[in-house]
């Protein structure tokens, strides 16, 4: 950052560059570099490494600017939080894009850009202990949350009207170890951004939110203060341009789309089941995929939807079995008894996987698994009647977020008529498909963790040779 400000200073000195070259220093400068660096947190709502790579919902947007601007994205993960200002303001990077509120105080040090996500501050508490009403049921209760946020701001403004109101702003947790307390009965309350709290409730079913704390706040990529307003007019025209399109709305059920989906009633019981009943049929499931080169947890996810890993299960419409096969469908692939767990596994996964083959190859994933698990529930040509009728209203045949909203339309008559398969109840897949995908991440974060204590345990185990 320091080079570029005296890339500036040579320019007017030596009278070498036009006013125009100067305006455009600091963005000239990051595409002659080729690179952008960005501040932000680890965390599920901005930056993480997932099993493809780099992810998360900062992490896509700025990766989304980088390549327009033609240059590579290098993401600088801060730590703790309340550091990250300060290191904008150092000239430490280019921009932060941290799931920051734009606050008055914040205002002062940084500017914002036009925002993309409007969230609110929710007081979070376990379900087991009492919910505060309002501000004053907060007073003689136990607070933590995490130092430097916008929820330092909003309580120290309430603390005006409420003298007593006191919380401890800890720097060493994030927002979402602070919620996992409050699940383990570590902490008693704190205050989270909602869309913090919509993942982490999917892990965590035992939080609630008590209360909103004041008016929605607005999510923005913060810039240095400075006179050279390039790189800020660009990245601000870019937030303005993206926030109305597709490309963001896909964002947005990316990262979001599961926990918008959760229901907190049903997870109870499946993080039960998946300590009581999985480990009996994990190796089947891990078996089958692997066998069709799929991802046992999806599998997994979708034996629990059709059965609750009930091999037994039995439908009034006379699907059967674990997986739910038909009985035509059991038949063509060659399956004689449907409440055998073996081949009803099986069978579902070589179901499954030829729905995907026939599903085209030019539709990218995940979308062609999400096509192919509609397709397992309502048949494969009434999700080609779906992708028909998604390209005839302008939208996009191969991603999964637009087909979706076409499949319910196969139960009105105004459009089932006009379609080669006719009417079906196209609102069930779409459900089907939120609910596995749900599952599916349950079933990938448990396994995480469990991988996790098991390296933990191995390395407390470790005995120093003598």
């Amino acid at each position: 950052m320091f080079s570029r400000r005296v890339l500036a200073a040579t320019c007017l000195l030596l009278g070498a560059c036009t006013p125009g070259d100067v305006e455009e220093t600091r963005l000239s400068a990051v595409k002659r570099a080729g690179e952008i660096v960005v501040l932000t947190r680890n965390s599920p709502t901005t930056y993480y490494e997932g099993s493809e790579g780099p992810t998360g919902f900062e992490y896509d947007l700025a990766h989304a600017f980088a390549e327009q601007l033609g240059v590579k994205l290098r993401m600088k993960s801060v730590t703790p939080f309340s550091n990250i200002l300060p290191m904008l303001t150092n000239g430490e990077a280019d921009f932060a894009a941290a799931g920051l509120s734009i606050t008055p105080q914040r205002a002062e040090l940084v500017r914002f850009t036009p925002h993309y996500q409007t969230i609110r501050q929710e007081v979070v508490h376990h379900a087991r202990s009492a919910a505060p009403k309002d501000v004053q049921g907060l007073i003689k209760r136990h607070i933590e949350i995490v130092a430097g946020t916008s929820h330092v701001e909003r309580l120290e403004e309430l603390k005006r009207q409420h003298p007593k109101l006191s919380w401890v702003a800890v720097n060493n947790l994030e927002t979402e170890e602070l919620l996992q307390q409050v699940q383990e009965g570590l902490t008693e309350i704190t205050i989270s951004d909602s869309n913090i709290y919509a993942i982490s409730r999917q892990f965590n079913p035992n939080l609630r939110v008590a209360f909103s704390l004041g008016d929605p706040d607005k999510l923005a990529w913060a810039f240095p203060l400075g006179g050279d307003d390039s790189l800020y007019n660009e990245a601000s025209r870019f937030i303005e341009k993206m926030r109305g399109s597709s490309e963001f709305n896909n964002l947005i059920e990316r990262h979001y789309g599961d926990a918008q989906r959760f229901n907190p009633i049903n997870i109870a019981a499946f993080l039960q089941k998946i300590e009581s009943v999985l480990p009996r049929y994990k190796p089947l499931f891990v078996e089958a995929a692997l066998r069709n080169a799929l991802d046992w947890r999806l599998l997994a996810a979708l034996g629990y939807q059709e059965s609750y890993w009930d091999p037994a299960a039995v439908s009034p419409t006379g699907v059967r079995g674990m997986m739910m096969l038909t009985e035509v469908t059991a038949q063509h692939l060659g399956i004689s008894n449907r409440l055998d767990v073996h081949q009803s596994v099986y069978g579902g996964a070589v179901y499954l996987r030829t729905l995907r083959e026939r599903t085209p190859a030019r539709i990218p994933e995940p979308d062609r698994t999400w096509m192919a698990l509609a397709s397992y529930n309502v048949g494969f040509n009434h999700v080609e009647d779906a992708r028909i009728i998604t390209e005839s209203q302008g939208a996009n045949p191969d991603r999964w977020n637009d087909v979706k909203e076409r499949l319910p339309l196969l139960a009105k008559s105004a459009w089932y008529t006009k379609t080669r398969h006719g009417y079906a109840r196209g609102y069930e897949p779409v459900q089907f498909v939120d609910r596995i995908r749900s599952y599916y991440e349950v079933l990938k974060k448990n396994e995480e963790e469990s991988r996790a204590r098991i390296n933990n345990d191995a390395l407390h185990l470790r005995v120093p040779a003598l």
